[in-house]
């Protein structure tokens, strides 16, 4: 597990608290590009081998999955993060669902009702770009929610996150921190570069206007619904290379100690090596 010198895990490091850690620093682990580059190469090894783990254990009838929650202001880099983290694994094992704003057939049933649908299987690591938070989020800050009615979801989003480990999932909460200095410069890049036009819209102005208001929306999220099954943890995220570091080594921590296991062969081994020696078909 990646640790600083005296010894700190990363989620521990990390886990969200009453002071969030500056956007740009690295409260544990690489501080400098360069190293920090080197271990995430490191990092995908690991957690190609352990991701696979976990896809074999699932197809051998395991009950277990992952699931990684990404939250975080636009340009914070949930989609550069699904990217460079999760690009490190094999596909076969990974659900990816990106959440945008809910469809009229979708609101015609409970919020969370169309994030059921998209739960990792047994034996894969699922991803949430945006997830049933925004239903807390969103509407808070549009003034569209009361404070009753915010109670009454995170009571439910406890429950259901409570069920879901029951039932074998472990959740990987992740806020993607940023600081209104690094969204501007992002946001600006995105509209003085021809290639990157397509990833702006004129709502992401809008909503960076009510910063503050995200802010303690967030705030209110972590001490509301950061558990002991389901802790929130705070990533920097002015820097990429660190986002992305930290991302892959909150799941490597999350995977070892799972310990997933390549299940053992219904079949005999040698009996079907010497079969295959002696088919006859030419190698």
């Amino acid at each position: 597990m990646a640790k600083k010198d005296n010894g700190t895990r990363v989620r521990d490091a990390l886990r969200a608290g009453a002071q969030l850690p500056h956007p740009g620093s690295s409260p544990v682990g690489p501080g400098k590009k360069t190293k920090g580059e080197k271990k995430l190469a490191t990092a995908g090894e690991r957690l190609d081998a352990l991701q696979e783990a976990l896809y074999a254990e699932g197809q051998a009838g395991g009950g277990r999955s992952v699931l990684l929650v990404l939250q975080g202001m636009d340009t914070s880099g949930k989609g550069g993060t699904v990217r460079h983290v999760l690009g490190l694994v094999n596909p076969m094992g990974v659900r990816y669902k990106g959440f945008k704003a809910p469809t009229p057939a979708e609101r015609r049933h409970d919020f969370l009702w169309r994030v059921r649908r998209e739960l990792p299987a047994p034996g894969q690591l699922g991803v949430f770009d945006r997830s049933h938070y925004e239903d807390v989020l969103v509407p808070r800050v549009s003034g569209q929610l009361s404070a009753a009615e915010r109670r009454r979801r995170y009571s439910q989003i406890n429950a259901f996150e409570k069920e879901l480990v029951a039932e074998g999932t472990t959740i990987v909460k992740v806020f993607l921190h940023i600081s209104p200095e690094e969204q501007l410069r992002r946001l600006v890049a995105r509209l003085e570069t021809p290639e990157k036009l397509w990833k702006f819209s004129p709502s992401d102005v809008e909503a960076r206007g009510h910063w503050g208001a995200y802010a303690q929306a967030y705030s209110d999220v972590f001490a509301r619904t950061s558990t002991p099954h389901a802790p929130w943890y705070v990533v920097p995220a002015d820097r990429k290379w660190y986002r992305n570091w930290a991302v892959a080594e909150l799941l490597i921590e999350t995977l070892t100690e799972l310990a997933p296991a390549f299940p053992d062969p219904h079949f005999d081994v040698a009996g079907e090596l010497s079969r295959l020696r002696g088919d006859g078909v030419p190698a």
